[in-house]
This record gives C-alpha cells, sequence and structure tokens, in this order.
C-alpha cells in the first residue's frame, strides 16, 4: 500500500502518524512545496519578532521522517493529480503513484488585483519564507514604515512582527473594525484601542487601490478615498482561501474548499483531504464550512489517516474557534460570534458583559450555548468550548456565564464532560 500526501503541515503530519498506528509497514511518501521540515505556522510572528528561533520553530523532532519511514519530498511541487490513473505529476516532470491520497494543502494567500502589487517590497504572511523574507526586507532597505492591508488575525500576527522590528505600522481594514470577522463592535473597541495605545494606526472602512514603487521597490500606498501614505513596505494579509488549484479536472467536488464526508474522504474513492483547504462540517451552524484553524486541521488529518489505512473513523465536525493575546490582551472566540441581525428568524438571546477592559458576550439559542467572545478575561473559555461543542443546555447558567464564575456549579460541569468523554 502506498499512502501519497500533499502537505506538511497539521493534517499530514497527523494523517502520517495514524497510518502509521494502523499500518507500520505501507509506503508513506509527503511533497511539500515548502523545503522545511516540520514547523508551526502559527509561531511565524515570534521568528520575524526575534521571540524563537528557527529550531524553536519545530513541533516534531528532526528524525520524525525517519522514525515513521516516511520519503519526504522537500521542496518539491504537485502541479496535477490524475485520479483515473491514480498519479500525482511534478513540477518537474516526475510522477508519483498512490494507491491512498490525502490532499492537505492548506491555503493560499488572497491577493487582490491591485496596481503594483508584484513590487519588490511587498509581501504575504502565511509561511516560514514569508516571515524570512520580510525579515530581510525590513533590514536591508532600512524600511520605517510598513502598511498591513487586512486587519483580521493574520494582519495583527504580522502587524506584532513588523512592530518588533522598530518599524512604524500602519492597517488598513476594510471593515469597520479590526478582527471584524470574529468579534463585534465593543469587543473590536477594546482591541483596536490597546493597538493605538502601542502606537499602531488603524484606518478602518478603506483599504490600498494602488501600491507605489520607484526603482527601490515600495514607496507608498494609495487609499480609495485618495490619501497617499509613504512607506517601504507592504504586507497583503486580507485572508487565505482553500488552495484547491491542483485538483482542477479531477471531479473532485469542490464549493468553497474540497468537499468531503464524515470519513474525510472527496467525492472520488480513495482521495482524501483535510485541513484549510477542505469544507467539512460544521457543528454549530449545521453545514458545509471552511474553518480554517490548526485544531480542525489536526483532527481531520488524523481521522483521513485511519481511513486510508483501513480503521474506521468518523469526523464529528468542528466549530470557529480562536484564542490569541494582542499585547496583553487574550482574546478568545468560538462558534457563532456575529448572528446575522437582519434575519427574520433570528431569535438567539444575547448575554454581554462589558466592564474595566473586560468584555464577555454569549449568543443562545433555545437555551442552548452557540457561540461566545471572551475578551480580557478568558477563564473557562475550555469549559465554554466544551458546552457549545456539546450543545449543552445552559439555561440555569447565565447569571454564572455574565459573572464569569462557574465555581458554584463546577462539579456538575466537571460530570458532564466525564459523560461524555465515557460515551466517546
Amino acid at each position: 500500500m502506498h499512502y501519497v500526501i500533499i502537505g506538511n503541515s497539521y493534517s499530514g503530519v497527523s494523517a502520517v502518524e495514524a497510518i502509521r498506528e494502523a499500518d507500520p509497514d505501507g509506503e508513506i511518501t509527503i511533497i511539500s512545496n515548502e523545503r522545511y521540515s516540520v514547523y508551526s505556522r502559527p509561531l511565524i510572528s515570534y521568528y520575524l519578532a526575534g521571540k524563537v528561533d528557527e529550531e524553536g520553530m519545530c513541533y516534531r523532532p528532526k528524525d520524525f521522517y525517519k522514525k515513521m519511514n516516511v520519503n519526504a519530498m522537500l521542496g518539491r511541487v504537485v502541479i496535477k493529480v490524475d485520479t483515473g490513473k491514480q498519479i500525482v505529476t511534478l513540477s518537474d516532470g516526475d510522477t508519483v503513484s498512490y494507491n491512498k491520497l490525502l490532499i492537505a494543502t492548506g491555503g493560499k494567500p488572497f491577493v487582490p488585483p491591485m496596481k503594483g502589487v508584484n513590487a519588490k517590497g511587498v509581501f504575504t504572511f502565511t509561511t516560514f519564507d514569508d516571515a524570512k523574507n520580510l525579515y530581510e526586507a525590513a533590514k536591508k532597505t532600512g524600511a520605517k514604515h510598513a502598511v498591513i492591508i487586512g486587519g483580521g488575525l493574520i494582519g495583527l500576527k504580522a502587524c506584532e512582527g513588523v512592530k518588533a522590528l522598530g518599524l512604524k505600522v500602519t492597517i488598513v481594514e476594510l471593515g469597520e473594525r479590526v478582527l471584524a470577522l470574529a468579534l463585534d463592535e465593543e469587543a473590536g473597541k477594546i482591541v483596536g484601542r490597546r493597538l493605538k495605545e502601542e502606537g499602531i494606526n488603524i484606518i478602518t472602512g478603506h483599504t490600498v487601490n494602488e501600491i507605489l514603487s520607484d526603482e527601490d521597490g515600495v514607496c507608498g500606498v494609495i487609499l480609495d478615498d485618495g490619501r497617499k501614505m509613504d512607506c517601504e513596505l507592504v504586507v497583503v494579509a486580507i485572508g487565505v482561501r482553500p488552495n484547491i488549484d491542483l485538483i482542477k479536472d479531477t471531479g473532485i467536488k469542490v464549493n468553497r474548499g474540497i468537499v468531503t464526508d464524515e470519513y474525510m474522504q472527496t467525492s472520488v474513492k480513495d482521495v482524501y483531504a483535510a485541513g484549510d483547504v477542505t469544507e467539512s462540517y460544521d457543528m454549530v451552524n449545521c453545514r458545509g464550512n471552511v474553518i480554517a484553524i490548526v485544531p480542525l486541521a489536526y483532527d481531520q488529518g488524523r481521522i483521513a489517516g485511519y481511513n486510508m489505512a483501513g480503521v474506521n473513523r468518523k469526523y464529528a465536525g468542528g466549530m470557529s474557534m480562536n484564542s490569541v493575546e494582542i499585547y496583553g490582551i487574550p482574546v478568545m472566540t468560538m462558534g457563532m460570534t456575529l448572528p446575522d441581525k437582519n434575519d427574520e428568524n433570528n431569535k438567539k438571546e444575547i448575554l454581554a458583559y462589558n466592564e474595566k477592559g473586560i468584555y464577555r458576550k454569549f449568543i443562545i439559542d433555545d437555551g442552548v450555548l452557540v457561540g461566545a467572545i471572551l475578551v480580557g478575561e478568558v477563564d473557562y473559555g475550555g469549559i465554554l468550548t466544551f458546552m457549545v461543542r456539546n450543545k449543552m443546555n445552559i439555561n440555569h447558567l447565565k447569571e454564572n456565564l455574565i459573572k464569569g464564575d462557574f465555581q458554584v456549579h463546577i462539579a456538575e460541569i466537571e460530570s458532564e464532560i466525564s459523560n461524555f468523554n465515557f460515551q466517546f
């Protein structure tokens, strides 16, 4: 049996580990367009800021591939998948045959058509090489000002890394606030205020129309309202999209991402997908969704690996979750955080607390907690995540939710968790 995995991040790694549990002797090949061993993408901002070195980026030992008996083809690019012949073709013309295939290509940065976007000094920020290239450019050019296009999580992490290099930073966000897809207005205000306290310039409700450059590279940007700003670096951090380019004309079903069933198998037999490239079951919204976060990528890869090796495992689904610290302010979101106010059928109950920099918001649907935002204090975040995931009725806990105090009910909640783990 030959297992081929395209992608070398969380889904690919967890799939390898699951396959090896079930099949110690099968042949495994990992193909990745990146030249690095297993590394943690969320740490690239820390690398840029000098908080972690290259060795500290790795989350598996250097001999991981050897121990797992994996043929690691790093720095190689897959350009085509032939599901009929069960062959993948590389950019250098080499081919690799497979019995079972996992597509774990993750997401790719969304770079909108924009005049000047290909100028020297324009970067994206999702890979280790992105961080290295941005660091080298900042040092070599003596850059003083960087413009970050996008105020989402990628943009804020890029901002953190670039500012640590001593540059002035401006974030340009088309939405009404930073982290607009996860935080509501009140939470966004708290985070935005903290960023401004750190000297970060934030422009919301606008975007960059043009990137200006001269013989040395980037020299400025022009906003959609005509304003011009001088800068030497631009980071495009608008977001990511599933990296599905190599499966065109394969017959594999795609909506926003590659559609998978509960076994992480695609519409084509013996071809599986996991991680940010997939559209899998969202247990909160009860539909397929692309949820690009590390825990789900790891879970999906593991489920795919087991099924590829003949061990029947089902993926129960996932939900949106984020936990990040922004200049000393912890922020955690889970499940549904921005219910549609214009939906006539929206009967969700909202509970909120906002005092002294502490913000809690809870979204409740017919007694069941379906989402939460925590800013400034994230105690019991794990318990809240469990409640959302397992659709617990929390009518009797509403007052405790507002106060952020679960001590009175902790034994009851722990019992619920124990019962769930036992059933699982």
